[in-house]
Parts: structure tokens; sequence; C-alpha cells
């Protein structure tokens, strides 16, 4: 007899009686053969994806133990969809019920009409919170993460990938954390467009770590206007994939560290009109170290302007920082520790790699794989 296998199916509906198709589909499953229900998450409510103006759905994630091969079950939760009226026309259009086979086990399933794990469910956090209810260390076969990092990722906000807008990907970071190295790996890595801050090229910079306040807002306005010029949605193009070593929110962190308050006043009012001409990121990488150690880098690398910086004025950014990502809802942020993460270390860079994959759509970076025909 075959062994079971714990299998994890996303249930949803935004027509009719919303519980009840659940609840129904839920009984159909446990009077189903081979298949044993054992448990369920919370019911949440969701605003929909793709068409917003669909009525809202309830999701839910259920736990199964089944001996049935993971394309049988498949064919089992359609069946359910066709007896409580599921009709399949467009992708995100509204239904009944939805039954997602999001794991099974920790088969990689990759056929015409089947794909697990679901090839979405890392961009969704109404499906990861279910999953984290039943297991937060549950992982992903292919991203090698459990669900409850992943989850951290979204912060609670539910993603869709879009191929019609630029693939930017910002690595952020405070002084000294190591964002260009990271950033021109990358670049290397996937033979990808790498857009670095004009450091070495803002004359202002030298005056302002030196202590001269007065040249701090021509500094500040000298890097809104290069990071403007880079990444307006005129510089992108639909698809195009960029890494950057700065994300260009973190503007107003400098700004508010730097500038007196007449400067900051003056500053804003150009920032703020700007900042909607920029493309912002589909992933964020935020890497996290001691300030002590970035200041050790910084003196390490004997940038003769950046001998000055201060330990406090690391804290502070990093503090910034932090505040800054909390409650990101942007774009997903994929955190890494320097202490466990080294650039040089091809192993490291290759699950990063990996991760970076299923969070943009880029098909030259991508590799090929049959898509599911429904998304969660």
């Amino acid at each position: 007899m075959r062994n079971q296998t714990a299998a994890y199916i996303g249930l949803g509906s935004n027509l009719g009686n919303r519980h009840d198709s659940i609840d129904r589909a839920l009984k159909m499953l446990a009077e189903s053969e081979q298949v044993e229900v054992a448990r369920v998450s919370d019911v949440v409510e969701t605003a929909p994806l793709g068409q917003a103006d669909q009525p809202k759905y309830l999701n839910a994630v259920a736990e199964v133990r089944t001996t049935l091969s993971g394309e049988d079950l498949y064919e089992r939760l359609i069946d359910i969809e066709a007896s409580l009226g599921r009709v399949r026309r467009e992708k995100w259009a509204s239904r009944t019920i939805d039954l997602d086979l999001l794991l099974f086990g920790r088969d990689v399933i990759n056929l015409p009409h089947l794909t697990v794990p679901h090839s979405q469910m890392h961009l969704r956090s109404f499906v990861l919170s279910g999953l984290c209810q039943l297991d937060p260390n549950l992982l992903h076969p292919v991203l090698n993460e459990p669900v409850n990092e992943l989850a951290a990722r979204l912060a609670g906000s539910d993603f869709v990938l879009n191929p019609d807008q630029p693939q930017l990907v910002s690595v952020a970071g405070i002084i000294g954390v190591g964002k260009t190295t990271l950033a021109k790996t990358l670049s290397s890595y996937f033979g990808c467009k790498l857009l670095l801050e004009p450091y070495d090229t803002n004359p202002y910079m030298p005056d302002v770590y030196a202590g001269k306040k007065e040249f701090a807002l021509d500094s500040q306005l000298y890097f809104l206007t290069s990071r403007i010029c880079q990444l307006s949605g005129d510089m992108l193009s639909p698809g195009q994939f960029p890494v950057t070593d700065y994300v260009f929110d973190k503007e107003l962190i400098y700004a508010r560290r730097l500038l007196d308050n007449q400067q900051l006043d003056l500053y804003e009012k150009l920032y703020y009109p700007c900042s909607a001409q920029v493309t912002a990121p589909v992933l964020l990488l935020y890497l996290r170290d001691s300030a002590q150690k970035c200041l050790e880098r910084i003196h390490d690398r004997n940038r003769p302007y950046e001998q000055r910086i201060q330990l406090q004025f690391l804290e502070a950014l990093t503090f910034d920082y932090e505040r800054l990502f909390a409650d990101w809802k942007v774009c997903p942020v994929i955190r890494i520790s320097v202490s466990q993460f080294d650039c040089a270390r091809h192993s490291d860079i290759e699950h990063l790699a990996k991760q970076v994959r299923h969070y943009i759509a880029c098909s030259s970076v991508i590799a090929s794989s049959p898509q599911a025909d429904e998304a969660i």
C-alpha cells in the first residue's frame, strides 16, 4: 500500500455563499477515498487579484493526508470544483470554489496542467499565513525556505508578477554593509544591467562628510537628480531586469539626517514630485549587519571622504532602515544577514539567485517551466 503523503490545498470562493462553498469542499474532500483532512486554517477575507472589480474572497488552507499520487489528488480537486459549480473561464475570473494543490510532500511536479509547488504561492500572504498557522517551519521544496520566512517577505501583502513593468531589483542597507558588492555579483551572475550610486562623481560628498553643512543640500539634490535619471519610467523598459545598489526611498533617510530644517523643507518640495517618476522595485534585498562591523568595512576600504563617519551615525541609519522596511508594502523584501551570507561563496549566491528568479517576471533569467493555468 502506498504511504500517506502530507499535502496542502488552498481553498477560495468569491461567489454565492462563500462559507458554505468552502465547507462543502472540505466535506467532499473528507469523504473522498484515500484522503483524510487533518487540519484547516482560519478562513480569511482577501481582496481579489488581477480584477479589482470582483467580490472579495474567502480563503483557507487545508492539510490532508493521502495515499493518492499528486496528479490523482489534483484530478480529485477538479472533480470537486465541478460538483460545486465551478466554471473555468479566463484567468482571474470569479469562482464559486477554487481548490489549488499548493504542496505535495517534498515533491516537485512540472506537468502541462499541474505545477507543484504552486508557482505563485510565495507571493500570496493569504496562502502563506494559512500555511504558517498549520506548520510555520514547512519548507518550500524549490526555494528551500520555511513558509514563515516567505510570509515575512510580504508583510501581509499579495503580489502578482507583471512582465509589462521593469523588473527592478534593489539592494538596500546602511553604508558599509556590502550593497555594491552584492549588486555587482548579481549583475555578473545574471548578465543584467547594473545601476550604481554616483558616489565617486558627487563633488559635494567630501565637504559634507567633512562637516560643511552648507553643501548638504547640493549633495542630496545631486543624488536625487542622478537617481531620477537612472530610474525614471523613460529610462527602464518593460521586462528589463536591472539591479541597483540602493533603493530610492532611502533618499529621505539621508535628507532628514543631513539637512537642516530650511534645507529639508526645500528638498521635500522637490523630492515628492520627483518620486512619482521613479520605477518601483519588484524585489528588495535588504542587507543587515551591525553598525560596528559596517564601520570596520568603511575603514578597511579607505575612501578618504568616509573616514569621518561615526558609529553613532551608522546606528541612526540602522534604526531608519529598520523603520522603513518594517511594514514595506511596495514589493517583497528578502532580508539577508551578512554574518551568514558571503558574496564570494558560490552556494550562497546560487541560493539567493534562485530566490530572485521566483520574484521577477523576466523570461531571460527564469528557467522555463510549465505554469499552473489558475492563479491563487
